[in-house]
């Protein structure tokens, strides 16, 4: 059972009422998170809409995306931000054979250099804020700056909803 209580369409705000409408109209389930969001109707519609930024992305790779997105969720204990980001790298070209591994993936088979670059540099901000020196020139030598600040941000931005998920005890959808 979450914390705080889920903020309903018929509570909502008038802000929070049409965020919740354009979810829907577009075919998306209101999730719980966007009702725990829903308590702060500025911060909660501006959260969304950097987190449709960040999914939409620019130059990123959706697949490297997503197994960042995995990796974080995984790393802060998030069953509820992994479990949710299972489909949508299926969808965006992760296999599920890499969704198994995403705990080991030093030690996995599964994993391109890309990919291996991709996950040391999210493992090292995730765990250390940071990175080293060698895991960022290895980075830098695969991808522009844009990508790596894009990557950056997709970091930043899903360590942030862990922590919303997992402070406030944000259930999961009972059909996710």
């Amino acid at each position: 059972m979450a914390r705080v209580a889920y903020v309903e369409k018929d509570q909502a705000d008038p802000k929070v009422k049409e965020l919740y409408r354009k979810i829907e109209d577009h075919g998306d389930k209101l999730l719980n998170l966007f009702k725990v969001m829903g308590h702060c109707p500025y911060i909660g519609l501006n959260f969304q809409r950097l987190g449709n930024s960040i999914l939409h992305g620019e130059e990123l790779p959706s697949n490297l995306r997503e197994l960042a997105i995995l990796t974080v969720g995984d790393i802060n204990g998030s069953a509820y931000e992994f479990k949710q980001h299972v489909r949508i790298g299926l969808e965006n070209g992760v296999s599920q054979k890499q969704i198994d591994e995403i705990g080991n993936w030093q030690n996995s088979q599964e994993f391109d250099d890309r990919e291996r670059a991709v996950l040391q540099y999210t493992e090292e901000v995730t765990r250390h804020i940071g990175a080293s020196d060698a895991t960022f020139a290895t980075l830098k030598a695969l991808f522009s700056d844009h990508a790596i600040v894009e990557l950056t941000a997709v970091i930043g931005y899903y360590a942030m909803v862990c922590r919303i998920l997992v402070a406030l005890e944000v259930d999961l959808e009972p059909d996710s």
